[in-house]
């Protein structure tokens, strides 16, 4: 999720240069909400991998 967030920041950037500003702003927005879909994902992801590792204690 996160190389599609670039991918779309890398297009409005592209887009932004170009003049098109309209796909610029659409694809930046696309990026910001790709972003953040992907901090809390991985934020949940963190918290659960942290919690089942405390609950069923080190497997070493």
């Amino acid at each position: 999720m996160l190389y599609w967030a670039l991918v779309f920041f890398i297009i409005a950037i592209v887009a932004a240069i170009f003049g098109f500003g309209g796909i610029a702003a659409g694809a930046a927005a696309i990026a910001q909400v790709l972003f953040w879909i992907f901090l809390v994902v991985f934020i949940a992801a963190l918290i659960a991998g942290l919690l089942l590792r405390h609950r069923h204690g080190h497997l070493h």
